[in-house]
């Protein structure tokens, strides 16, 4: 029972911010820090554990029992949780310790300690959950911890509208989500895991009547309805096309954040949701193929949208979109193994790039427009160094650990037929224009000449070795992730869900392509941002239309906004008008008027004068007297 000590360190060091932080404040780190570094060495305890033996899947109590529904919190750890496991508790511990020089100063101090110890708490049960209605309780805590981290700097408008967008839309994602879980319990009977994989297969051929409550009818398979609700959830916390709008906005968000959330473990929830389900997925080909479609089309959206963002952060998060794409891609594919391999080596890069920007920020006093950057490689050569390999192995350059895990993903797309061979193609140009942008931000912000302003130039230098500590610990994962066999140890997870094709000429011939667009991304950067730097405005007059709606970003937030956001906000309008003003308001002040009028007509008899009240008594008494007769 070890094991839950992994999530309620965290929780623990957040009970005590949240109770204490007042007093603790500046010492909070004092308190998180360790929590999160002793779960990471459970989690290797852990890791050790289940390499070496059979998953783990105890029941910690039972929450509620009504009828066929028995709700329990418990705790499954297999060689699928345990990688995820590490790979929280790594990048918080290390998000954890960049965050104490990051954050220093910052009035909100402790509470942004104990924000993001509840989220590695809430991250780690979702991990860990064994059952559908736990992972839904913990997918919906951690959506709650980015709204409350996003919006730390809540004074700002921008941070404010940032938070609540993130909250609304992944809503619309989790009502599908919730709406395929009681369409588990009414298929299965139950929710937990075991049991659903194990009739999984007797299932696949129920149906449901999606239209009977109208009266209709239109049968569709059970498992695949519940496969697309469950997606939808994913679509929405993974940041998939069309609701990922929400993800770059996040970037309001303290810098750690953006790593620690944004990044490497919440947006990658989704993936692993649907490499978990896997035994449910594999019955489902429809399901199956709009993953594939959905992923490859974010991919190739995200990445055509970083081409021409200025600022550094919503750089690095269209890249994560682009990425995220790539390892739904691959799950919906069948290649279950080489998106979670990419999702593990992508938390490390992917951090590391999140975390070089905020190096790059302190540095400039909180600047982020990389127009006001360049010729920092000599005065933040860490921090340059340090992102040139984050960079490296986003472009899948030769022998970083990206490079293997991408491939890994291209050569599974190639084998799964026609669709993974349109999307493998697909995801090679993507591989140019990841290569393309990675490095244009790399020159733009270090190389060429200093754009920075004169009274902030003479003062930049490298953080504190707190901030750049972390930045050396993740460019060496980004490089020894590649080599440590991940694949092999997750494949006894999804054995039999993949076609092998990890050899022969295809692989050989892809791996080939894949690394000259690279190649020729990076030259391609070269050329326009540092050998000429007036070809990007050139081409950008020439090619007006593409550009707009690059920089744009498809123009999805305007259309949403006469779609959905304007007509509501019409709508409210309205009803505020006819119905709060109209009748609510109307009812209360009604009822005032009437009172107002009561009063102004007994206020007549109340003269102050004798004989008119001797008057009324006797009136009064007579009309009694007479009442009292005639009945």
């Amino acid at each position: 029972m070890w094991y839950a000590l992994i999530p309620l360190l965290p929780l623990l060091a957040f009970v005590i911010l949240g109770i204490g932080g007042h007093w603790i404040k500046t010492r909070a780190h004092l308190v998180a820090v360790p929590a999160v570094w002793l779960s990471l060495l459970l989690s290797l305890f852990a890791w050790v554990e289940v390499s070496t033996g059979q998953p783990v899947n105890v029941t910690l109590y039972t929450w509620a029992s009504s009828g066929d529904l028995v709700i329990e919190v418990g705790l499954f750890i297999d060689r699928l949780a345990a990688v995820m496991l590490l790979l929280v508790t790594i990048v918080s511990g290390l998000v954890h310790v960049y965050t104490i020089g990051y954050m220093h100063g910052e009035p909100g101090y402790a509470r942004f300690f104990a924000n993001i110890a509840l989220f590695t708490f809430s991250m780690l049960m979702l991990v860990m959950a064994n059952n559908f209605l736990q992972l839904f309780v913990f997918w919906e805590a951690v959506g709650l911890c980015s709204y409350l981290l996003i919006g730390h700097w809540y004074e700002r408008q921008t941070a404010r509208a940032a938070a609540t967008k993130a909250f609304i839309v992944n809503r619309v994602g989790d009502f599908g989500f919730l709406l395929g879980i009681l369409l588990v319990f009414v298929t299965f009977g139950t929710l937990h895991y075991a049991p659903v994989f194990a009739e999984a297969t007797q299932k696949a051929s129920a149906t449901v009547n999606v239209l009977d409550a109208l009266g209709g009818k239109w049968e569709v398979s059970a498992l695949t309805l519940i496969c697309l609700l469950l997606f939808v959830g994913a679509v929405g916390k993974s940041a998939q096309v069309p609701l990922h709008v929400w993800l770059p906005d996040a970037m309001e968000g303290p810098t750690p954040i953006s790593a620690l959330i944004h990044a490497a473990t919440m947006v990658t929830a989704g993936v692993f949701m649907v490499a978990r389900l896997a035994p449910l997925y594999n019955l489902s080909p429809v399901a199956m193929d709009v993953v594939a479609v959905v992923g490859g089309m974010t991919m190739v959206v995200g990445a055509t949208i970083a081409l021409t963002q200025t600022d550094i952060k919503r750089v690095v998060a269209y890249s994560t979109l682009s990425q995220l794409g790539y390892m739904m891609m691959a799950c919906g594919l069948g290649g279950y193994v080489a998106g979670i391999y990419h999702l593990l080596t992508h938390g490390a890069f992917k951090a590391l790039l999140f975390l070089g920007c905020g190096s790059v920020i302190l540095a400039l006093h909180h600047e982020q427009d990389m127009r006001r950057m360049g010729g920092l490689k000599d005065k933040l050569p860490l921090t340059y160094w340090t992102f040139v390999i984050g960079s490296l192995a986003l472009a899948g350059f030769p022998l970083t650990a990206g490079f293997f895990s991408k491939d890994d993903i291209l050569v599974t797309s190639w084998a799964a037929g026609v669709l993974g061979q349109v999307l493998a193609i697909m995801g090679i140009l993507t591989a140019f224009l990841t290569a393309f942008y990675s490095f244009r931000l790399v020159f733009v912000m270090f190389w060429g000449e200093s754009r920075v302003d004169p009274h902030v130039r003479q003062h930049i230098h490298e953080p504190a070795r707190v901030v750049t500590a972390p930045l050396l610990v993740l460019a060496g994962l980004s490089i020894v992730t590649g080599y440590l066999g991940i694949p092999e140890f997750l494949q006894p997870v999804f054995a039999g869900a993949e076609t092998e094709v990890h050899h022969g000429g295809a692989a050989v011939g892809i791996m080939i392509v894949t690394t000259l667009a690279g190649f020729a991304g990076i030259g391609l950067a070269y050329v326009m941002y540092v050998r000429s730097p007036a070809l990007p405005e050139q081409l950008a007059a020439q090619w007006q239309a593409l550009y707009r709606l690059s920089f744009h970003k498809w123009y999805v937030d305007e259309a949403y906004d006469k779609m959905f956001v304007m007509p509501t906000f019409r709508l409210a309008d309205r009803l505020w008008r006819k119905v709060d003003v109209a009748v609510i308001d109307g009812a209360v002040n009604g009822i005032a008027r009437a009172f107002a009028w009561w009063g102004w007509i007994t206020r007549f008899v109340q003269t102050g004068e004798a004989q008119n009240y001797a008057l009324g008594m006797t009136v009064g008494a007579v009309l009694i007297l007479t009442a009292y007769l005639m009945l």
